[in-house]
């Protein structure tokens, strides 16, 4: 039997890691302008030498009209290096065993980690790939606003494209006791579809957690919460309708307006009085995140349209090189000179990385604009379908880098404000062979031929599909029927006995 044998081999491979400054650039990304804001705050605390930039030039600039290029910026344009790793693709980012804190660049870094994201260090250097998901450590750091629980019950609420983004504008016009005092005629008009159909939606986000949630009043918010329970009965719906006579102690008018006693009148009383009034409360106001717009989309008067970046919102924020010099002449110890250099090489990348965020966010702000300018101008059955690859591949970028992008930011446009990944939408082809179409928007389609039907002609879903066709929309009878399913319409055999008894 041959005897074991050990022998050195040595081997060259290479593996991305994750640098500090790498973090903080994919942080720096994904972040709204108002939390975008917070954390510079803190650089400025931590920072010597980062001063706020008080000149509205930098910024005024970074514009782009219809389809035109963006103008440049006054601030110097971010090194390859830069603008690569703020792209990095989520396959081949991968973090270092340190797992340093993303709330901002390390101070006690060595020097070469802190020269920067393209600083990218071989397998042995300094840690090797951990798969670690650095998009979710990024967010988990801070607690779940009352938006944020109610856009995620969203998400798995409806299947619906159309009803996820009138349900999302509906979400963010909540206030933080959890209601939706907003106008349903003004929202309806505003993306272009019927009040019927925001009322549809918005009874969809009342049955949201916590109960009473996005009521318009504080008569639906205690009726919601008492319908969970199963006890709004006709004497406790019309004790509700009569709530100003209960905060006067017209005990006598509400017995004879309920038709109770007083037992169950005291009864009743108390079950009101266990409600919760501000149900949106359960969320600290403290974590209820502001919701601001990042980008503004609006309307020239030659039709186009022009995008630009919230600049009362963009923190802007220079490196004081005057200051750098002076310190850096004074300072004795190689501490004092490794600390100055950090702070000014993290000042930098900062800068840098800010700048290279403005330009992503108007990048791909701009090509989901050009895509879904129908929807600005007509509405919510306008929309395209559009996907992270259509606009990432449109503006050479990565699909994560979309991803990062359009998550948690929000863009003001004419029909109200949106956040941008809900501009994504799934397709279905033309039967002509030319453009696709939006799933939402052939939903709308057949919503919209159906409730134009009447007791002598009713639709079956094979009618529908001939319609829809000769509308150039190539579509399957089993997808009609779904998609009607899925706006909880009744087949044509039910509608037309309906319609007949309506008659």
């Amino acid at each position: 039997m041959a005897g074991l044998m050990q022998k050195l081999d040595m081997r060259q491979g290479q593996s991305l890691v994750m640098t500090p400054q790498l973090q903080q650039a994919i942080k720096l990304l994904q972040l709204s302008n108002i939390e975008l804001a917070e954390f510079v705050e803190g650089e400025l605390e931590r920072n010597p030498l980062l001063e706020r930039d008080e000149s509205e030039s930098s910024t005024e600039s970074l514009r782009q009209e219809g389809e035109g290029e963006p103008r440049e910026l006054e601030l110097s344009a971010p090194s390859a290096d830069a603008n690569d790793s703020i792209d990095a693709d989520s396959d081949v980012i991968h973090g270092d065993d340190s797992k340093s804190d993303l709330s901002g660049v390390d101070s006690t870094s060595s020097t070469g980690d802190a020269l920067g994201a393209g600083n990218w260090s071989p397998t042995g250097s300094g840690g090797g790939a951990s798969g670690e998901d650095y998009d979710a450590i990024a967010n988990s750091s801070r607690e779940l606003s009352l938006s944020e629980h109610l856009h995620a019950q969203l998400a798995t609420a409806t299947a619906d494209p159309v009803e996820k983004l009138i349900g999302a504008h509906l979400i963010d016009l909540a206030d933080d006791d959890g209601y939706m005092r907003a106008d349903l005629d003004e929202i309806a008009e505003q993306l272009g579809v019927e009040r019927a159909r925001i009322e549809s939606v918005l009874e969809l986000t009342q049955g949201f957690d916590p109960v009473g949630v996005m009521a318009r009043d504080l008569t639906e918010c205690l009726a919601l919460q008492l319908k969970d329970k199963n006890r709004l009965d006709p004497a406790m719906a019309t004790l509700l309708d009569n709530l100003e006579r209960l905060a006067k102690h017209d005990y006598a008018a509400l017995k004879s307006l309920c038709g109770v006693d007083n037992e169950d009148l005291d009864e009743m009383i108390a079950e009101i009085r266990d409600l919760t009034p501000k149900p949106g409360l359960a969320f600290s106001s403290d974590t209820t995140r502001a919701v601001e717009p990042d980008v503004f989309i609006r309307q020239s008067p030659d039709g186009s349209w022009q995008v630009e970046l919230n600049s009362d919102t963009l923190p802007r924020v220079l490196v004081n090189n005057r200051y750098f010099n002076e310190i850096t002449a004074v300072a004795r110890s190689d501490a004092d000179k490794t600390f100055i250099t950090e702070c000014s090489q993290n000042a930098s990348w900062l800068v840098k990385s800010l700048d290279q965020r403005a330009r992503t966010i108007l990048k791909v702000a701009s090509e989901i604009v050009r895509q879904q300018d129908m929807f600005l101008a007509h509405g919510v059955a306008y929309l395209r379908p559009l996907n992270l690859k259509t606009v990432a591949e449109a503006i050479g970028m990565h699909e994560s880098t979309v991803s990062r992008v359009t998550s948690n930011k929000y863009v003001a446009t004419p029909r109200g404000m949106f956040e941008m990944k809900y501009f994504f939408t799934s397709a279905i082809p033309s039967a002509g062979g030319g453009d696709a179409h939006s799933a939402e928007a052939v939903r709308f389609r057949i919503k919209t031929m159906i409730n134009q039907e009447t007791a002598e002609d009713v639709l079956s879903d094979d009618k529908l599909v001939e319609h829809l066709r000769d509308e150039g929309i190539e579509i399957a009878r089993r997808t009609v029927a779904k998609y009607r399913e899925a706006l909880n319409i009744p087949s044509s055999v039910q509608r037309r006995r309906i319609l007949k008894r309506a008659g």
